[in-house]
């Protein structure tokens, strides 16, 4: 059985220059989720050098941006791919949010990967202790 699911998908609203930067983001994250999670941590280790912490509103931005543009990224089952193409998209601006890890701290079990800024997950319309985290990227 399947589950309807409405996935915001609209990337004409987002200036083609931005979009195209999007899409490349989204195109390495969907790349970088084929990686096994050491491999994952130690690339996203290397591109948070130098980089600036991102502010609650960047990383919304940004996440507003990547799932406006993409729509493998904006379903239940895109987290991973949608909180990398998120992380790479703030750094390629300078910036860099946590990238988490971790499962629910409340059943059902799942698995989720999302995107921290000043303490506040984001987009994710629930508070920090929502998720347990298995290991970040700070």
């Amino acid at each position: 059985m399947s589950t309807p699911e409405a996935v915001p998908h609209r990337p004409r609203t987002v200036p083609p220059g931005r979009r195209a930067a999007t899409r490349l983001a989204v195109g390495c994250a969907h790349l970088l989720a084929t990686q096994p999670p050491r491999r994952i941590r130690a690339l996203l280790a290397l591109l948070r050098r130098g980089a600036r912490p991102a502010t609650l509103d960047e990383a919304s931005a940004a996440h507003s941006t990547v799932v406006a543009v993409s729509l493998s990224c904006g379903g239940q089952r895109g987290c991973l791919p949608r909180s990398l193409a998120v992380v790479l998209l703030c750094r390629m601006r300078g910036r860099w949010p946590v990238w988490c890890v971790g499962v629910r701290a409340r059943p059902p079990f799942a698995a989720h990967a999302w995107v921290e800024a000043e303490g506040v997950p984001v987009a994710e319309g629930c508070t920090r202790d929502y998720y347990q985290r298995f290991f970040t990227v700070e």
